[in-house]
């Protein structure tokens, strides 16, 4: 995510109380959630990592790469300038509700350069800004070097004493590692994970040192198209379909490991299966901001071929990111291949119960 502006250098000159080139503290994924004493567990949440800070009339939100993000959630700095606090610095996570769901394409839409248009979406799907970190409090104290369960009992300090948090919610966490292995279970696409932290760690930007643990998924996919490795005749990724409620087969991603399979072979028994139309849906290629003059270009299959992929989270009916091939499935009718085997998004009630999220908007 960028918002193709230049990231700036230092703001403490305009009385920002920690410079916005302040790196955020980062992850490493993990297979599993560690055991032990001294962990913090909290949800990975599935939006825009922000940094904001305060002072006085003057706000700020930073991405993760240092970009400005003021200008795309002036619903965001509106929430944070009515705060009775005055100085702090925020760490969290720009979501966007839509239908009781946290949508990702919302958010995106957001990155948009006339500011008319942004603040159109604004208003008809205003953003939340989940917290979970306090790097500066309003007394004018620098916390990085604490740690984090002091950081986070000031944290749940300054949000107690709000009066009004609309747009805003306090991201749960616990020292039990079974409420978060249930977490992961029971969110269904509400979550993109959940985050582990040292409890007696300080806040370290730019380092790694927080654990993620993804909830991964598996799809049988039809293999709808194939595309070829950029200036090679080779295939270079398998474009994957799925069956809707019409039996139209969608484009839902791609898949692109093969580094244990002979390509030669894979793209001479793609290419005898080549045949129009392939995707009878969704097809490759819709217009987006990041569309090239390749996106639709693909060499449609006949619908036989079925692979199981590894995939980590959907939005909008397609796998946000690349997806892992691991095996085919010649047991498997393409027919079979349908959009209800990925995973529902959770109840937004449930959700909220499981969660904890407290919101007193």
């Amino acid at each position: 995510m960028d918002s193709g502006q230049p990231p700036e250098t230092d703001t403490r000159d305009r009385g920002l109380p920690l410079p916005v080139t302040t790196a955020p503290m980062e992850a490493h994924a993990a297979d599993a959630l560690p055991e032990g004493p001294g962990w913090q567990f909290e949800p990975k949440w599935d939006g825009f990592r922000c940094l904001a800070f305060r002072s006085g009339t003057e706000i700020d939100l930073r991405s993760k790469s240092g970009r400005p993000l003021a200008r795309y959630f002036p619903d965001v700095v509106s929430i944070l300038g009515a705060l009775p606090a005055e100085r702090f610095v925020l760490d969290g996570e720009l979501v966007i509700p839509v239908g009781g769901e946290l949508s990702f394409e919302a958010l995106q839409l957001r990155l948009h350069p006339a500011e008319s248009r942004v603040r159109k979406l604004a208003g008809e799907t205003p953003a939340e800004f989940i917290l979970f970190d306090l790097l500066f409090d309003p007394e004018g104290d620098i916390l990085m070097d604490r740690p984090l369960r002091e950081r986070r009992a000031a944290l749940d300090q300054f949000f107690t004493a709000l009066a009004d948090t609309s747009g805003l919610r306090l991201s749960p966490s616990t020292n039990d590692r079974g409420v978060a292995e249930r977490w992961l279970a029971g969110t269904g696409t509400a979550l993109d994970g959940v985050v582990a932290k040292r409890c007696d760690d300080p806040y370290r930007p730019d380092e790694r040192a927080f654990a993620k643990v993804k909830r991964l998924r598996t799809a049988d996919c039809v293999v709808g198209g194939f595309r070829y490795a950029q200036g090679k005749k080779e295939v270079g990724s398998l474009l994957l379909g799925l069956y809707d409620a019409d039996g139209e087969l969608d484009h839902v991603g791609f898949t692109s490991g093969f580094a244990e399979m002979d390509r030669a072979a894979l793209t001479a028994r793609l290419e005898a299966l080549v045949e129009p139309p392939g995707f009878t849906g969704r097809s490759p290629g819709g217009p987006s901001r990041w569309s090239t003059e390749r996106t639709g270009e693909y060499q449609p299959l006949r619908h036989e071929l079925v692979a199981e992929v590894r995939y980590d989270h959907v939005t909008g009916d397609r796998f946000r990111h690349g997806t892992k091939f691991l095996r085919w499935r010649p047991d498997k009718a393409a027919l079979q291949c349908r959009m209800d085997q990925l995973d529902a998004p959770a109840d937004p009630e449930r959700l909220a119960t499981l969660l904890g999220i407290r919101d007193h908007g």
